[in-house]
């Protein structure tokens, strides 16, 4: 029997922290596990980002290479300067990502196929607006890599009908607020749980233009991989997958769930092991909201008055973006004096080694996708915050659908009272015992769907085995 060729990804995240994490974590599941040859590409900006972090200006997966994996690495423009401030630019900096990137991907494409071995494929992040041209363009098979959950991408993948029936893109005055009942695979959700783009009312901005293009183009994809698991998704997963080949593969985590041998953050790391060692175990409420962009001060001022009230050790992830403006307005008076000993406060630091010790016992999160995942993998229950996109939806699944967590305010406005009255209840009493044993049961999901004969998986071996035959068929052609 012949041997079937080694497979050439060439693989593109989209330019932000959240969706560089998952690549580099399937890169080298992929090139480890099933023998990929891959060749990764960062923008410019996220390799100095990243080199500045780590204080490295080397190939990041040059240590991946020298424990054997055939990892290239590459770095292209996405149109503006290195220096550039792209989050104080952000319109700025997506209007270029929706019209000029496209140029510098296909160059660097171009060059990779022109240069190299046989490329098979492109894993490009689903929220980019040119993967099909540039796939057609170098005859490579299309797979497109939703970094979110399942529900968050049919949502997208289905804004026609949520449109037709008039819970997008209508006046105020015209909007509804009744239940969704309508989506394939979704049972029903309440409009106030859409991500916040499909909230508002400006349907125009660079980024809705960009998920109209996007959300148009990945119906053209191949393949859609998706970082979720089926047993947590079922419908929605089996649904997708009779309109598109759709494959639940997650979640990805580094091997092990440990601190993995590229580095992707962005942020200089503090290490805090000696101060969290400190403590007894389940003792400390972990806060991180991501960005700080999207978060009031008003916010910021009330969660810190709650955490003096309810007493609880803490180590609270304040963003450079916030710690180095010098502006104490965002917290009261005398705040890190008061909280001394009990109380840590970092520019940033690597979630899984915090949220992974033992002296963790609940976490107070903006529900990014990747912080949800983290949390069931450590069995640490979850106050959810969240702030913009995905993270409405994604606090859907965390509190009314799978248990795990509880709303951090229930009526929109935040305050001192109810964020102590709430930390109270997710690390003390009946409600955190009951939040703990089906976050317990969820993490036994996810183990069981990465076992060898799991869902993700079987869902991962299924997909390498229709790629193979894509491949074969395009190379024939």
């Amino acid at each position: 029997m012949e041997e079937k060729k080694k497979i050439h990804a060439i693989m593109i995240p989209y330019p932000l922290q959240g969706h560089v994490i998952p690549f580099v974590n399937l890169a080298i599941k992929l090139a480890s596990t099933y023998s990929f040859t891959i060749t990764f590409v960062n923008t410019q900006s996220v390799h100095r980002q990243i080199s500045n972090s780590s204080g490295s200006d080397s190939d990041i997966f040059a240590e991946a290479r020298g424990s054997g994996l055939d990892i290239r690495y590459r770095t292209v423009s996405d149109g503006f300067p290195v220096g550039f401030d792209r989050s104080l630019n952000h319109d700025q900096f997506m209007e270029g990502v929706l019209h000029v990137f496209s140029a510098h991907v296909d160059e660097v494409v171009g060059e990779i196929v022109g240069s190299s071995e046989k490329v098979d494929c492109l894993i490009a992040d689903t929220f980019f607006v040119w993967a099909s041209m540039v796939a057609e363009k170098y005859e490579l098979v299309n797979v497109s890599f939703w970094t979110e959950p399942a529900l968050v991408l049919t949502l997208y993948y289905h804004l026609e009908l949520l449109k037709k029936n008039g819970h997008f893109a209508s006046s105020v005055d015209n909007l509804r607020d009744d239940t969704i009942d309508y989506i394939p695979g979704v049972q029903a959700i309440d409009p106030t749980d859409l991500m916040s783009y499909l909230k508002s009312t400006d349907i125009w901005s660079v980024v809705h233009r960009i998920i109209y293009k996007a959300f148009t183009d990945v119906k053209k994809a191949n393949f859609i991989i998706c970082n979720t698991i089926q047993e947590l998704e079922p419908n929605t997963i089996s649904t997708l997958h009779t309109k598109q080949p759709t494959y639940a593969i997650g979640p990805i985590f580094p091997h092990g769930f440990t601190k993995g041998p590229v580095a992707t953050n962005m942020w200089a790391e503090s290490d805090c092991t000696q101060w969290l060692n400190s403590k007894s175990q389940g003792s400390i409420l972990y806060i991180s909201f991501g960005s700080y962009a999207h978060t009031s001060r008003h916010d910021i001022m009330e969660i810190a008055h709650g955490l003096l009230l309810s007493g609880v050790n803490f180590i609270w992830v304040l963003r450079p973006d916030i710690v180095s403006s010098n502006d104490t307005d965002y917290l009261p008076e005398n705040f890190e004096e008061n909280v001394r000993g009990r109380g840590l406060i970092v520019p940033w630091c690597n979630q899984i080694d915090v949220i992974s010790n033992p002296s963790i016992g609940g976490f107070l999160t903006h529900c990014g996708w990747n912080s949800i995942l983290e949390s069931i993998w450590c069995v640490v229950p979850l106050i959810c915050y969240p702030l913009l996109t995905d993270q409405f939806t994604n606090r859907k699944l965390v509190v009314d659908d799978w248990k795990i967590g509880i709303n951090l305010c229930d009526n929109g406005l935040v305050t001192r009272k109810e964020v102590a009255d709430k930390i109270d209840a997710l690390m003390n009493g009946k409600a955190s015992e009951e939040l703990r044993n089906e976050i317990k049961k969820t993490k036994i999901i996810l183990e069981d769907a990465l076992a060898t004969n799991g869902s993700s998986e079987r869902n991962m071996r299924d997909f390498i085995e229709d790629l193979n035959v894509k491949v074969e068929h395009i190379q024939h052609k």
